[in-house]
């Protein structure tokens, strides 16, 4: 099993940053992907970005350029460093990761609000 618990959310203006974490425990050697996701009001929840286990990225297109995934060498926290965030980037963001067995895990959730 793994838990996740993320952090790091809150209000900002648009144009600013935020860094959210997403603090892993249990079976962390089991761990292949980490990513975040990300579901605004009304809408289905939708991939963000990824870490894979190679050190291989990935991003929606939405957001590149502008968010940086990373991950500490210890596979413990994942971090979404989020920068000149709109008002269409606000949503709870989701941490998840999936097994090398192919088990998925989600964290709870950190809302972003991005308002003036």
């Amino acid at each position: 099993q793994v838990q996740l618990v993320e952090s790091g959310g809150g209000l900002v203006q648009p144009g600013g940053s935020l860094r959210l974490s997403c603090a892993a425990s249990g079976s962390i050697s089991s761990i292949n992907t980490m990513a975040w996701y990300r579901q605004a009001p009304g809408k289905e929840r939708e991939f963000v970005a990824d870490f894979i286990s190679d050190g291989r990225t990935h991003y929606v297109d939405s957001v590149k350029g502008r968010f940086t995934i990373s991950r500490d060498n210890a596979r413990t926290t994942l971090y979404l460093q989020m920068n000149s965030l709109k008002p269409e980037d606000m949503a709870v963001y989701y941490c998840s990761v999936w097994t090398y067995s192919s088990v998925r895990y989600w964290g709870q959730g950190t809302q972003v609000t991005v308002s003036s």
